[in-house]
């Protein structure tokens, strides 16, 4: 029998890196591909386009949220406050959104910037006061959703202008707006972090912080950076929200969290930082909402789905944790 030589055994080691490599940047695309061609033969009308305009419209909020994370996890950090802050950002909102009283770029500027706020003090306490991420995002978890409690009296806060809710339910030349929003906020984060030299920052502090602290980078100022744009970007996904269902719900966003960063983490974006982008992102986002989309027209319980969603979490950071070894 033929004993496999140096050079052979080189080889088969060249060819199993290259279908890693390529199985690393075209899985996911093949993976969206194969359970769309599945769900097609299992239920043709999932091809239809209202379906497909209607899967994306479901999957707008939370790649909003999706993207956000995206600075977060780049940098090694972790947010899971962002559920509250669409709760929050939203009912901010709504309280600027009733008839007559301000245009409606005041209640979309105020949920944004309500975000935005929330977001730094998370930056400043983990830069600043050095605790972990995981503990301070799971405090203001609890004191957002407190304070949409609060400014809401436990109420939702309702009659919003006719201008503030079309944000969530009109179109632009056939085009849903939350679906425009989203490609808006894609594109412009793409552009951000590959051309844009703090995007790059983003990257070397969650590759090796410390190489980075060394090399002269401020550290805390592109952590921070990272935490603010992150909560901006959820206060755009409560606007959304809130716009969309017509009233600011204090109880909204209940787990929207695991949803977003397990997007990211599917797409790529590794949870020690330093690898991945929003094209990744936007394809982990479209491949939840084609799972759920899937699941619904094959009339599966909302109990079974989520059993599906916490496996398809669990699996992605199993994936990203072997891909890290």
């Amino acid at each position: 029998m033929r004993s496999s030589t140096p050079g052979n055994a080189a080889e088969n080691v060249s060819v199993t890196s290259q279908v890693r490599s390529w199985l690393a940047r075209y899985g996911l695309v093949l993976a969206l591909l194969s359970i769309g061609v599945i769900l097609s033969v299992a239920k043709p009308q999932f091809l239809t386009v209202g379906n497909l305009v209607n899967v994306v419209r479901q999957i707008s909020i939370n790649g909003i949220l999706a993207v956000g994370v995206t600075y977060v996890l780049l940098t090694g950090g972790v947010d899971l406050s962002l559920g509250s802050l669409v709760a929050l950002t939203g009912v901010v909102a709504a309280c600027f959104a009733h008839p007559g009283e301000y245009p409606v770029a005041v209640p979309v500027l105020m949920g944004v910037l309500a975000g935005m706020v929330c977001g730094a003090a998370n930056g400043v306490v983990i830069t600043r006061g050095r605790v972990a991420p995981f503990i301070v995002t799971l405090g203001m978890m609890t004191v957002a959703r407190g304070l949409a409690l609060v400014i809401s009296g436990g109420k939702p806060v309702s009659n919003l202008s006719k201008e503030f809710t079309r944000i969530g339910s009109s179109d632009l030349l056939g085009v849903p707006v939350p679906i425009l929003i989203l490609a808006a906020v894609a594109l412009v984060s793409w552009l951000f972090l590959q051309n844009i030299r703090l995007g790059r920052y983003l990257y070397a502090v969650g590759g090796n912080e410390q190489a980075a602290r060394a090399s002269g980078l401020s550290v805390d100022a592109v952590k921070t950076f990272a935490y603010t744009v992150c909560g901006a970007l959820a206060g755009l996904a409560g606007v959304v929200l809130a716009s969309r269902i017509t009233t600011g719900q204090p109880n909204a966003g209940i787990a929207y969290e695991l949803d977003a960063i397990a997007a990211v983490v599917i797409g790529g974006t590794s949870l020690s930082g330093g690898v991945g982008g929003v094209g990744g992102t936007i394809l982990g986002a479209l491949l939840m909402g084609v799972i759920n989309n899937g699941l619904d027209l094959l009339n599966v319980s909302s109990y079974y789905q989520q059993i599906v969603k916490g496996l398809i979490i669990v699996g992605a950071v199993w994936l990203d944790r072997r891909a890290a070894k």
